[in-house]
């Protein structure tokens, strides 16, 4: 795990993880594929 210089740089990787485990739970789970990958483009570009 990374040491945050910041309270940003915490709370921005923070919701990094949350996103990212957002869409494996979308995917994964409820098979809701059309949402993820909307996000998917989004964070690509």
């Amino acid at each position: 795990m990374m040491k945050p210089d910041n309270l940003v740089q915490e709370k921005s990787y923070a919701f990094a993880i949350r996103i990212v485990r957002l869409y494996q739970y979308l995917t994964d789970k409820k098979k809701e594929y059309v949402l993820s990958k909307a996000y998917n483009d989004i964070i690509t570009r």
